[in-house]
């Protein structure tokens, strides 16, 4: 007989088997109490992994950078003159520098520059990319930074090759936070999205590829027959052949592979990134099946997040080189939008009495 006792009933334990999701701590990368701290940018190597790989994130970061540098720059005549003679490693300008410069700065954090001025007028007269695998930044007990160094990775003691006074190298961090020792990638807030979604689509690349292979059940005891056929068959499917096999040798049963539709999964990946690293898809070309007054918006909204770009380069480039450089703005949406908003295209029919106020009834 059924025992139905109440008093022995029990619970899962859910709360101690399954754990809440959450986030780790992080603590800040400051300047110690010593006589000085360095940073070395150590996750240079795999940044720029994931840009050189990851097509998405490659592109999202070289559109921020053209839009914000991409239409030239205005200054006065004699930095004019200054700033087209600047060749870089000999085929470089200074524009495609200061594209490089952004690009290097949003993906490993920090970007690095030689300035390179005349010994004997102070002038600029070259502007040189650096190596943030070969870069260190060095601080004081105050927080300051009193030097940069210019070491040998490979190197055992990783000796300082050349160093530089703070005036001589043009230096950007991207979302320095409090009183850190250097900028953050924005891979840091994207990665995991990356990740998933090439892990995603590789899953279902595979599944497609091996959507065309069969079982074949043959006589496990015929090891030279097995063999054979092994080959035989892995022939047939690289080359994309047909495998003709005499009738009673080899059966294929019917073995559906078990698939599964990540497209769903991909495509909200794929909008989850772009909000993730702050560059909107529309931005470079891909619209989908948003509409136009979301594209719009997208895009006016970008504004902001390319002329900060363009602003934080520009104050760089003042208290760095002391240099007045504006970049040139792309044009802007927001004089189309306001000109549809007047027009009020989509709403129609209403009359001024049906917005109105009264005190009774008509």
């Amino acid at each position: 007989m059924t025992d139905l006792n109440l008093s022995r009933t029990t619970t899962t334990g859910m709360n101690s088997a399954v754990t809440n999701y959450a986030v780790s701590s992080k603590i800040i990368d400051e300047p110690s109490k010593t006589e000085e701290t360095v940073w070395e940018n150590p996750n240079w190597s795999k940044y720029l992994g994931y840009y050189k790989q990851i097509p998405e994130f490659k592109e999202a970061i070289r559109a921020l950078a053209n839009w914000a540098v991409g239409k030239g720059y205005v200054t006065g005549p004699e930095e004019q003159v200054i700033l087209e003679h600047i060749r870089g490693a000999g085929e470089d300008s200074f524009q495609s520098i200061m594209t490089n410069h952004i690009i290097v700065k949003k993906v490993n954090g920090d970007a690095y520059a030689e300035i390179i001025k005349d010994d004997k007028t102070g002038i600029l007269i070259n502007l040189k990319p650096l190596n943030p695998a070969t870069m260190r930044t060095v601080f004081n007990k105050k927080g300051l930074i009193v030097r940069y160094e210019e070491f040998d990775p490979s190197s055992k003691g990783k000796e300082a090759v050349r160093k530089f006074e703070v005036k001589d190298i043009l230096h950007s961090m991207n979302d320095r936070v409090a009183n850190e020792t250097h900028g953050t990638s924005v891979l840091e807030a994207c990665q995991w999205v990356i990740d998933a979604r090439n892990e995603a689509m590789a899953d279902k690349r595979r599944v497609h590829h091996r959507s065309t292979i069969r079982i074949m059940e043959v006589d496990a005891d015929d090891t030279s027959k097995l063999n054979s056929l092994k080959t035989q068959y892995a022939d047939a499917i690289k080359n994309g052949e047909v495998l003709i096999v005499p009738k009673g040798d080899v059966s294929f049963p019917d073995a559906p592979i078990n698939y599964i539709d990540t497209l769903d999964w991909i495509r909200y990946l794929e909008g989850f990134f772009y909000q993730a690293v702050g560059v909107p898809k529309i931005i470079l070309g891909g619209a989908d099946q948003i509409s136009e007054g979301s594209n719009k918006m997208s895009s006016y909204n970008f504004e902001q997040v390319y002329m900060t770009e363009q602003k934080l380069l520009e104050q760089d480039i003042w208290n760095q080189l002391h240099m007045r450089v504006t970049f040139e703005r792309p044009a802007s949406l927001q004089d189309n939008m306001q000109s549809n908003e007047a027009k009020n295209t989509s709403q129609t029919g209403f009359q001024s009495k049906d917005f109105s106020v009264t005190g009774g009834r008509e």
